[in-house]
């Protein structure tokens, strides 16, 4: 774990050197697929050995949390980073997780405690503040510490469907979406999403909109095989979390049961295509598609099982030779890119 650690801060410090805007920590309970009991203190690690990257929690799990707690955490970390904090709300995605942390709700309620967390993190924040929801109730308090960033540090939420994507624009927060394995007409979807849910509310800001996606950037075109094996492998443990067909064992997610370790080439083809994989050529065109649809930052996916080295290389191609096209997000392809 000491060396996980290690070679996760080694690429935060590469994005921020090679001019990346936030570095993302999520949040995950008990499976090994992703160790992250607490994005806060990933952030303050990080924060410790950088200077002007931002931070961001991709994302906090609103079921998990109480409202002051999480309120002073995020105010706490964005005192220790210097006012860098860039707060990610989401709903949850782990059945396995919300069995663990949730008293075994249904994920489907998670935007619940999503959408009455908002206000009371507001609240707080403002001080005194009294709550009486459907979810938490307690008498008159305030936040401690106060984040640096006033009103409060910037909020973004995980979005896919039409409710989220109306509840974000109608509270001002900013939208990070992922198309997971989906294709690129899947990305055209969400910024459609966007569209649409702005023009039934043409008076609200429009919110920056972030997408995803696992991403290798590799000199030879014949090393997509690898890679893209790499992806699938990870996908299918990854799979049976998110659809609740996999099994933990000891905290680690299993295959999804049924499926053959063989993956045929059509289904690798796929991953190649889908994926921001590719050599450097590759990625700027399709970068520039995401652009063209309206997506305006880039998350750069960098957490799927790769060996270190091959993930380090990946980053030091993508700030040499893919992001020079995409300049500081004015002009001509301005889309700015964001690490994760």
């Amino acid at each position: 774990m000491e060396a996980i650690a290690s070679r996760a801060l080694e690429l935060v410090q590469l994005a921020e050197q090679g001019g990346f805007e936030i570095a993302w920590a999520a949040e995950h309970h008990g499976v090994e697929l992703n160790v992250a009991p607490n994005p806060f203190l990933i952030l303050t690690h990080w924060a410790a050995h950088t200077r002007r990257i931002r931070l961001g929690t991709a994302v906090v799990v609103a079921p998990y949390w109480h409202p002051i707690r999480l309120a002073g955490e995020a105010g706490l970390t964005d005192l220790y980073s210097g006012g860098r904090l860039e707060l990610g709300l989401g709903r949850g995605a782990f059945q396995y997780e919300f069995d663990r942390m949730a008293s075994g709700i249904s994920q489907e309620r998670g935007g619940e405690y999503l959408r009455e967390m908002l206000p009371a993190l507001r609240g707080l924040w403002r001080g005194d503040y009294e709550h009486d929801g459907e979810l938490w109730q307690f008498p008159r308090a305030t936040a401690l510490p106060k984040p640096v960033q006033q009103p409060h540090p910037p909020l973004w939420v995980a979005a896919r469907g039409p409710e989220t994507f109306d509840w974000a624009v109608e509270n001002g927060i900013d939208i990070m979406s992922t198309p997971l394995h989906k294709p690129f007409s899947e990305v055209r979807a969400l910024a459609e999403r966007l569209q649409a849910t702005l023009a039934d509310h043409p008076r609200a800001r429009r919110p920056r909109f972030l997408v995803l996606r696992r991403t290798c950037v590799y000199e030879a075109r014949a090393e997509w095989r690898q890679v893209a094996e790499t992806e699938r492998r990870y996908a299918r443990r990854f799979d049976g979390l998110f659809h609740t067909s996999g099994e933990v064992l000891n905290g680690f997610p299993q295959p999804i049961a049924g499926r053959s370790d063989e993956i045929d080439d059509e289904t690798l083809e796929a991953v190649k295509t889908n994926m921001m994989f590719g050599t450097p050529d590759e990625v700027v065109a399709k970068l520039h598609q995401y652009e063209a649809v309206g997506v305006d930052l880039f998350c750069y996916g960098a957490n799927f099982d790769l060996p270190h080295e091959k993930a380090r290389r990946s980053l030091e191609l993508f700030i040499e030779r893919v992001m020079p096209h995409f300049a500081d997000g004015s002009g001509d392809g301005g889309a700015r890119q964001r690490a994760s």
